[in-house]
């Protein structure tokens, strides 16, 4: 059996992607179950996070693996599997020890460095030990990832370049300034109350808010969060902590400078309209959209305000030259009357006749008097001249203006105000309608912003040093597995030699039978030390051996050379793994 996990994360897949192909708790449970009982795979564990989802697997073949692998996690993300297999990476053997120890590390990480994928690698492997899907692979694999990762944020300054989620999202929030100074005296709202969400308004306490509300479906948890935070944190922060219904969610946007929402919810949390309604119910204005801003909806110019007005979000376009040259045939107000036209620095001519499309093209080109004296005469061909304007009407069609060599005027983009609501959404899928992003008046980060920010950040020094214990550590790993492997064959060479021993001595019985007890169990302790001796050097010494790469050989040497019983063996094993199994659901 070998270590094989597939997956997907921010490194290999767009958010989009990601956002769709996020597991409930429950379809992670079917999705561990569902690969533990296909054929190729004898373990499983899945590591989802908000921008990764990994399936682990022992499996005998790898080929069919893969493909079994990847069939399972399309079917229970929902997102095809043509449409997921180009997102997908797969790591097998030593590559996969790797790659899990890098993301313990937060190597892998969206914020190279974060700590909080320490306790998600906990989650999932204590869900699979619930589940019985970790064998002794998985279980060692998982627990010395944890130990890895640990020593990682001990023995270097990783720490120093990463950071949560939270503090990077908040960073980006405050636009560069530090994150005490923007955040002092604000009033956060947080909705959710699990861990991110926990982590969330710890950080927003420390950074010195004057208040916090806590917003969530299950009343009591987040009750119990804004204890924790009215005890641990006021004294320290003067913050104030308080437990609201989700129904309240609306009337305390209007009155918060700061949301952070993280839920598991599979809707939205936060529309467009409900922030537009909260901005407009703390300023007394409407909110439009910013200029230039990608159009989702067919009615995308407008944004409703809280009394269900359409405001038009299109500034006054820039002027334009068009028309307004010496000699143009153009002239701006027959243009912009013309069905599908629209101006925008020296832009779009799309909509014109044929013919006008010519006029304009050739007066840009501005050829020389005896290149355009044919033309005058009327000695050009009129199918050379039809093929010509057709050829620029299709050009038109495809890029949306005329082709011109005249270097397109710059586009005066309208200020943005300063946000009156900062906004940061941490879930998978996300909580906030991504359309918010085009209101004026309101600041939005969210896991596809972060990934973008992230991209450029330099990483600390001390990520080299990370590598380096990684890469002794993934070392270690495998010789303990490859030694390990071998300890089922030696466990059963022994049995077969004491099993031997037991039975000459049951034939000495029957030929000496006056033998009395003691003679009997000096010869008895002869022969075992004899066969002992014999064994000793070398199971030490194919223990060592196996520890090599390569060393898998040597068990199958064992079995070949003392003809064990390949049943033998494997049951050894799984009486192994049925005692390290109940050790670790205990741990779990």
């Amino acid at each position: 059996m070998s270590l094989l996990v597939v997956g997907l994360s921010h490194r290999s897949a767009p958010v989009s992607v990601l956002e769709r192909a996020t597991l409930a708790a429950d379809t992670q449970v079917k999705l561990v179950q569902d690969t533990v009982a296909a054929e190729p795979a004898a373990e499983a564990a899945v590591l989802a996070t908000c921008n990764r989802i990994e399936l682990y697997a022992d499996v005998d073949k790898f080929h069919a693996g893969v493909a079994e692998l990847s069939t399972l996690l399309a079917q229970h993300s929902g997102v095809g599997l043509e449409e997921l297999t180009p997102h997908l990476y797969v790591h097998y053997e030593d590559r996969a020890v790797h790659h899990l120890f890098s993301v313990a590390c937060g190597l892998d990480s969206m914020v190279v460095g974060e700590g909080q994928i320490l306790g998600q690698i906990k989650d999932a492997l204590a869900a699979s030990q619930e589940l019985h899907t970790a064998g002794r692979l998985l279980n060692d694999l998982f627990q010395q990832a944890l130990r890895v990762g640990k020593r990682a944020h001990s023995e270097t300054g990783i720490d120093r370049a990463g950071q949560s989620l939270v503090t990077f999202g908040l960073e980006q929030l405050s636009s560069g300034a530090p994150v005490d100074v923007w955040a002092k005296g604000k009033r956060a709202l947080v909705i959710g109350a699990g861990s991110m969400s926990s982590l969330a308004a710890a950080t927003l306490a420390r950074a010195g808010v004057a208040e916090i509300v806590i917003a969530n479906r299950t009343p009591d948890r987040a009750q119990r969060l804004a204890r924790i935070l009215n005890e641990n944190e006021g004294g320290a922060s003067d913050v104030t902590a308080r437990a609201v219904p989700m129904d309240a969610v609306p009337v305390e946007l209007t009155r918060a400078d700061v949301a952070v929402s993280c839920t598991g919810a599979t809707g939205l949390v936060l529309t467009a309209e409900s922030v537009v309604a909260a901005v407009a119910g703390r300023t007394g204005q409407g909110v439009v959209q910013g200029v230039g801003s990608a159009r989702t909806a067919p009615d995308a110019d407008f944004v409703r305000t809280a009394s269900g007005t359409a405001v038009d979000d299109r500034a006054p376009l820039a002027p334009t030259s068009v028309g307004t040259e010496d000699g143009c045939p153009l002239e701006v107000a027959t243009v912009q009357g013309t069905a599908g036209f629209s101006v925008l620095g020296e832009a779009a001519v799309a909509g014109l006749a044929a013919a006008e499309l010519e006029q304009h093209a050739a007066w840009v080109d501005k050829g020389d008097a005896a290149a355009r004296a044919p033309r005058a005469a009327g000695l050009l061909d009129p199918e050379a001249d039809t093929e010509a304007i057709a050829a620029l009407a299709a050009a038109v069609a495809v890029v949306g203006r005329v082709p011109e060599r005249r270097r397109p005027e710059r586009v005066a983009e309208a200020p943005r105000p300063a946000p009156v609501l900062a906004l940061l959404d941490l879930a998978m899928p996300r909580d906030i309608d991504a359309a918010v992003h085009r209101l004026l008046g309101v600041r939005l980060v969210d896991i596809e912003s972060l990934a973008e920010a992230s991209a450029d950040a330099p990483m600390a020094a001390d990520v080299d040093q990370v590598r380096r214990i990684v890469a002794d550590e993934v070392a270690a790993f495998s010789a303990a597995q490859r030694a390990a492997h071998i300890t089922p064959t030696v466990v059963a060479l022994r049995t077969m030699a004491a099993d031997l021993v037991a039975s000459e001595i049951a034939r000495l019985d029957g030929r000496l039978p006056d033998l009395d007890d003691k003679e009997r169990g000096e010869i008895t302790q002869t022969v075992r030390r004899v066969v002992d001796k014999l064994l000793h050097a070398p199971t030490v010494r194919v223990k060592q051996l196996a520890a090599e790469p390569g060393g898998a050989g040597y068990a199958d040497a064992l079995r070949t050379l003392f003809d064990l019983d390949p049943e033998t063996v494997a049951s050894v094993s799984r009486a192994e793994n049925n005692t390290e199994n109940a050790k670790n659901r205990g741990r779990a």
